[in-house]
């Protein structure tokens, strides 16, 4: 069992030491992660990391070379394995000379549980009811993926996998499938969303694993992962006098890792006065403060400085991590 918010139970999707090769290569090794009910998890790592092979993994294409991964607590790979799941990997394919609604039915057709399938309904939900009756092959591309969406909401999953959705779409469509996941999301699903798109990242997910070269880098909340990436955590620190706290901080016994100093500035929400950019570790910038008061300079205003999941990322996939 594990925890997550106080609240103990499964995670809806457990990889535990998944490696998949091809012949000699490697293309996933020993990853480890959980997705959480309710996650918005966001699945990052550039082109060749090995995002596509664990996500066709999850969906039961592709079979594990050692490892194990569970979805509502069962192996995946059978019938009972995909059951609660839906998602799509690469480029979902529609017939073109048939209409949308056309295409939904054929897939409904195809599935073998016996229910009534919510056709109309995923139609509204993705905003095509108006296009339906059109032939795929004049729809744009972004209406293709809401399209793709809307053909994986037929099962009525719990859970939904979709791999890299907003690929090739212009601003506009891809505005359209952002509002359409995070609606999706505030609608109770748990959503698994590999991207190599960094803002899409930040826009939309809550947690995240940053893979590269088919293994894990970092995972965690967006906040514990971009503080996970070198331990500190950065201020920007709006002083009376510039020079007098940095000789403070010199002689502090909890002086910063690091203290530079910047041009005079009119300060943070006109406060005035100069800037120091800190970087502290663990302890962080209470003791920092603390003894800058205490020392008699005076402190106008205190910010943090939240490094951007870009900067995580190429340090990460580029440095030493990758």
């Amino acid at each position: 069992m594990a925890e997550k918010d106080g609240i103990r139970g499964e995670p809806v999707l457990e990889v535990r030491d998944f490696t998949k090769k091809f012949g000699g290569f490697v293309a996933v090794e020993d990853l480890s992660f959980a997705v959480w009910r309710g996650d918005v998890y966001g699945f990052l790592g550039p082109n060749g990391s090995g995002k596509s092979t664990t996500i066709r993994t999850i969906l039961g294409l592709v079979k594990p070379t050692s490892g194990e991964i569970r979805v509502f607590g069962r192996p995946v790979g059978g019938p009972e394995g995909r059951e609660g799941m839906a998602g799509f990997v690469d480029a979902p394919g529609f017939y073109g000379y048939l209409s949308a609604r056309d295409n939904l039915k054929l897939l409904a057709a195809a599935d073998k549980r016996k229910k009534e399938s919510p056709l109309e309904r995923v139609l509204q939900t993705v905003e095509l009811s108006e296009r339906a009756r059109d032939r795929v092959k004049t729809y744009s591309t972004g209406m293709k993926q809401r399209l793709a969406i809307a053909a994986a909401l037929l099962r009525e999953p719990e859970f939904l996998i979709l791999d890299e959705p907003t690929n090739g779409l212009d601003p506009g469509g891809m505005r359209d499938v952002r509002a359409l996941i995070r609606r999706l999301a505030d609608e109770g699903l748990t959503i698994f969303l590999s991207s190599h798109l960094l803002a899409e990242v930040e826009q939309l997910c809550d947690r995240v694993a940053v893979i590269g070269r088919g293994r894990l880098l970092a995972e965690g909340t967006l906040a514990e992962v971009v503080r996970g990436a070198n331990g500190r955590l950065s201020y920007r620190l709006v002083v009376g006098n510039a020079q007098e706290a940095l000789r403070m901080l010199d002689r502090s016994s909890s002086r910063a890792d690091a203290a530079v100093p910047t041009e005079s500035t009119d300060g943070l929400d006109g406060t005035g006065g100069e800037e120091i950019r800190l970087s502290v570790g663990s302890e962080g910038v209470g003791p920092v403060v603390r003894d800058l008061v205490t020392g008699g300079v005076e402190v106008r205003a205190l910010v943090p400085v939240r490094p951007s999941l870009e900067d995580l990322f190429l340090e990460l996939t580029e440095g030493g991590g990758g």
